[in-house]
């Protein structure tokens, strides 16, 4: 039986490699598990319960296993050093997940400290729009592997909401285009489906307009899609290899 651990830092970095000087391939939010297959003094090789994605995170004191009771459904949630506004100690960024241990007024005890009551939702809490919140990473810088409000790129804007609303998700975007079967021709286009280039994904919130976490402007923008279309075949050579519908 797998053995699985839990993240109780904000945000850890996964590497390509043991060495802080290699690739960061993704992150690890708060609350998210993983097991173990290789380790050593300063480095531990996992792999991430929710994605079977595999990479080195620096050894620290992670907990053992933590079944969750809620989840993040802000951008960024203040944590606190006690129930009221007085003292913050660190953030939570979007689809974290906690187990609630205490209620006072309107915040939640978990592990950490104190978060409020309006920054969560239980964890099975589901929409059928799973995009409806996309605007909040609107403007957030872009960075390669992230997957926070510190930074975040193409495909983890699509995963972080996914998992969000309890769906799998892969990744990265080779494995999304391949993993989403549902093939939906430009014309047909509509809100919530998935554009995918060779290495890049983009959102549709409209049939005219979408959402990315776009490596060339540094951040998450909203562009049209036949802009965007057009700017990717110029600037990269690259042409749509399938708009599907998760």
């Amino acid at each position: 039986m797998t053995k699985y651990f839990t993240n109780n830092f904000s945000i850890i970095n996964l590497y390509k490699k043991p060495s802080v000087k290699s690739e960061v391939v993704t992150q690890m939010l708060f609350g998210e598990s993983f097991s173990i297959s290789k380790k050593s003094k300063k480095w531990l090789k996992v792999k991430i319960k929710e994605d079977n994605y595999k990479g080195y995170v620096i050894n620290k004191n992670f907990s053992r296993y933590i079944k969750s009771s809620h989840k993040i459904a802000v951008l960024k949630a203040k944590v606190y050093k006690f129930p009221n506004k007085r003292e913050e100690i660190s953030k939570l960024t979007f689809g974290s997940k906690i187990k609630v241990l205490d209620k006072k007024a309107n915040f939640l005890k978990f592990k950490k400290g104190w978060i409020g009551l309006k920054d969560i939702k239980l964890i099975s809490y589901k929409e059928k729009n799973f995009f409806s919140k996309i605007n909040i990473f609107k403007n957030i810088k872009y960075k390669w592997g992230g997957k926070s409000f510190k930074g975040i790129d193409c495909s983890a804007l699509v995963q972080v909401f996914l998992n969000f609303h309890k769906k799998y998700c892969p990744r990265d975007a080779k494995d999304q285009v391949k993993y989403f079967r549902k093939s939906i021709k430009l014309k047909k286009i509509k809100k919530n489906d998935l554009i995918f280039w060779k290495g890049h994904v983009a959102i549709a919130i409209s049939d005219k307009k979408l959402i990315h976490a776009y490596g060339p402007m540094k951040k998450t923008v909203i562009m049209g899609i036949n802009q965007t279309i057009k700017r990717i075949k110029r600037t990269a050579n690259l042409e749509v290899i399938g708009i599907k519908r998760p």
